[in-house]
């Protein structure tokens, strides 16, 4: 399932889903989103704002827990952590003011920013996975056709035509689609080549950051494509990897050990988890 997610990355931090059912967390806390230490029975945590602009530090952490409800800290301005009430909920995203929640009976509830229309959720069906872009939101269906919310002004949102899709992810500008053969789409803004996956094969999962994107293969390692100005995409060197995480400039990968990889921007501590251990395999 793309959102049962044991790694989360934001702007400005990084969250981490440990094999009991704890969180832990590396960055700026400056808005409380690293206030996750008392959570218990999580087995799914998400990270918001990857926002590329330099004034956006604020930002917000979702965690799913066993019983299906929702918990959630940080960054409210738009009231993207008032998710106490959500119930039977399956898989969780979240994004720049905006948390996203699958219902087991497959439709989604959305909180938070709702002026660019990414909120406009209420008559999705059939819905598995979940992805948050800056200004739109994602949507898998069960018959691996994809909906989109939000706005469109790079392509973004173009993805009915996609089929058979296995997987999904969303950055600052762009949509990412794992297709069930292991091949990579993607549509939305091609400036910083973030789109330029289409001959990637034999990928098992795929992260969206701000303006890059991020996949694993099946021997474990790992790709990337799009802005490396913060050494985001230097990750031709790791293995034994089982899944990944994008921020908007930084990048994180789970080893099959439970221990966690990171590169990119460091500036708030975000890349401060070689200590991590015992984190939760997908």
């Amino acid at each position: 399932m793309q959102n049962r997610a044991a790694l989360a990355a934001g702007r400005r931090h990084s969250v981490g889903l440990c094999a009991d059912g704890t969180v832990v967390a590396a960055g700026d806390g400056r808005s409380h989103e690293l206030d996750v230490h008392s959570w218990t029975d999580v087995v799914a945590v998400a990270a918001g704002n990857v926002h590329a602009a330099p004034n956006t530090g604020r930002s917000h952490t979702v965690a799913l827990r066993e019983d299906g409800t929702v918990v959630a800290t940080g960054w409210n301005a738009d009231g993207q952590t008032d998710l106490t009430s959500w119930r039977h909920i399956s898989a969780v995203a979240a994004g720049w003011r905006r948390s996203l929640g699958v219902r087991t009976e497959g439709t989604v509830l959305a909180a938070g920013r709702a002026s660019e229309g990414a909120c406009a959720v209420e008559a999705w069906r059939d819905i598995v996975a979940v992805a948050c872009g800056d200004w739109h939101s994602v949507g898998l269906r069960s018959d691996g056709t994809v909906v989109a919310a939000g706005n469109n002004r790079r392509g973004q949102s173009e993805v009915t035509a996609w089929r058979g899709l296995a997987g999904i992810a969303a950055g600052h500008l762009h949509t990412v689609g794992l297709l069930r053969d292991g091949q990579v789409v993607a549509v939305g803004d091609s400036s910083s080549g973030a789109c330029t996956v289409h001959d990637w094969r034999d990928v098992t999962t795929v992260a969206a950051g701000s303006r890059h994107t991020v996949a694993v293969t099946t021997t474990g390692h790992v790709l990337a494509a799009g802005d490396n100005s913060r050494g985001q995409c230097d990750v031709a060197g790791w293995s034994d990897v089982v899944t990944v995480a994008a921020g908007s400039t930084h990048t994180l990968g789970l080893r099959r050990d439970g221990t966690v990889l990171s590169t990119g921007n460091d500036d708030d501590g975000q890349c401060q988890v070689a200590r991590w251990t015992g984190i939760r395999l997908v």
